[in-house]
């Protein structure tokens, strides 16, 4: 079985290790001399599930991986589309926000551009364990790929992002007939050809918007009907007050804050990026419901304050038992296909839990910096993007905060290093 070490390990290549794949170019290049990030995929897709034609990004183009904290930097969104030869043409279309596509295109483009730090594809992580050293220190960590093959580290972050939501009801369904998603792109195109199919859109924010518009587009003369629990779709929550609420300066405010002033926030910043729909995207679903009303076809459907409280099969029919919320009552949806718009799970990532089992945690817990709280000193250390929603802000799974954190990140990284340097241990971390 292969083996090999490395200082710093990240897994996954998405924004926030790519983030922090720049902010090492920049700020520690010895370290990024040392570093290495795994992909699972063979190429970085941003939002892969729902990379659709024509959707843009809901963050201004200047919060990319580094402007907000090196506006000079090589790997801007500017750069890229320098290197592209668009600048021009992305200037002249006066929009903050570009494609969605766009945005994916960039992360590859860091991705290829980095000089120091080396990016794997099609490397799948199947577990991390955590080495202890014969004072009880962790020394380092070892992380196994599903090709059996073991890398050694120091220092490991961890930014794969959370696991999709896929509610307990629909557990019992054919996974053939339902897409969350975060697959949508990659397994809309195996739906079967025949009939145009009735299509249930679950969720009441933009996902499942887009899903819905994108079922209209994928799959012609289908009749797709939105369920949701809310009492209708609303706009995103984005005063500009509402906004400064997402600077990176804000986490140090929010971090200090009691518990229940987080809670608040939180709760009053949800439809600032969860329950609510992109003001384009809402107008462009109301004109097509009205346009299906004007015109009689009665084609599209959407059903509010409903539960979905049963599923089975009947035949090829999918059933869904829906609870009126206002009453009580209950009546039969029968369908296709299932889309699920609903989210992520709260909790944290199922890699994340099981280190934690490991190291014997109550709780997973960060300082202020995303270093994991172990419960113990070590020579090595573990970090958490995108998951600490709770005591860092609700920026902290989005572009908003990611040129800032990296480099909190890097220098914690740094700092560790110079009050615990490897010494004598080094050769074992070298030698595991």
């Amino acid at each position: 079985m292969a083996h090999r070490t490395v200082e710093l390990l990240a897994v996954g290549a998405g924004p926030a290790n790519l983030a922090l794949a720049v902010a090492l170019e920049e700020l520690a290049p010895d370290l990024a001399d040392q570093a290495l990030v795994v992909e699972r995929e063979e190429n970085v897709v941003w939002q892969r599930g729902m990379l659709l034609p024509d959707a843009l990004s809901q963050v201004s183009f200047l919060k990319d991986l580094v402007t907000m904290r090196n506006p000079r930097s090589e790997f801007s969104f500017l750069s890229f589309l320098h290197a592209r030869g668009r600048l021009d043409a992305f200037v002249n279309l006066g929009s903050f926000v570009p494609y969605r596509s766009e945005i994916s295109e960039y992360l590859q483009w860091v991705a290829d551009s980095l000089e120091r730090t080396r990016v794997e594809y099609g490397r799948t992580v199947t577990s991390v364990t955590p080495v202890h050293g014969a004072d009880g220190e962790i020394d380092r960590w070892t992380v196994e790929l599903a090709d059996g093959e073991t890398i050694g580290c120091r220092y490991l972050v961890i930014g794969a992002g959370r696991d999709a939501h896929v509610p307990a009801v629909f557990e019992g369904l054919p996974a053939e007939r339902v897409i969350h998603s975060t697959e949508y792109t990659q397994r809309i195109a195996g739906v079967p050809a025949g009939r145009p199919p009735r299509v249930a859109v679950v969720g009441g924010a933009q996902s499942a918007a887009e899903l819905f518009g994108a079922a209209l587009r994928d799959l012609p003369g289908c009749r797709p009907t939105m369920i949701m629990r809310s009492i209708g779709l609303n706009g995103y929550e984005s005063s500009k007050f509402t906004n400064e609420l997402f600077y990176s300066s804000f986490v140090d405010e929010f971090y200090d804050a009691e518990p229940e002033a987080r809670r608040q926030l939180l709760a009053e910043m949800h439809r600032s990026n969860y329950g609510g729909l992109a003001p384009a995207t809402l107008d462009s679903l109301y004109r097509q419901f009205y346009q299906d009303r004007r015109t009689g076809s009665d084609r599209l459907g959407m059903i509010t304050m409903t539960d979905i409280t049963g599923a089975t099969t009947d035949g090829d029919d999918i059933v869904l038992t829906l609870t009126d919320r206002r009453t009580s009552a209950t009546r039969e949806l029968r369908c296709d296909l299932l889309l699920l718009g609903t989210g992520f799970v709260r909790e944290m990532p199922r890699m994340v839990r099981a280190l934690g089992g490991a190291l014997g945690l109550d709780e997973i817990a960060v300082t202020r910096h995303y270093r994991l709280e172990t419960g113990r000193q070590g020579a090595a250390a573990c970090y958490l993007q995108g998951v600490n929603e709770a005591t860092h802000g609700i920026a902290d799974s989005l572009l908003s905060v990611l040129a800032a954190r990296s480099a909190e990140i890097t220098e914690d990284i740094l700092a560790h290093r110079a009050g615990r340097p490897a010494g004598d241990r080094e050769p074992a971390l070298a030698a595991a």
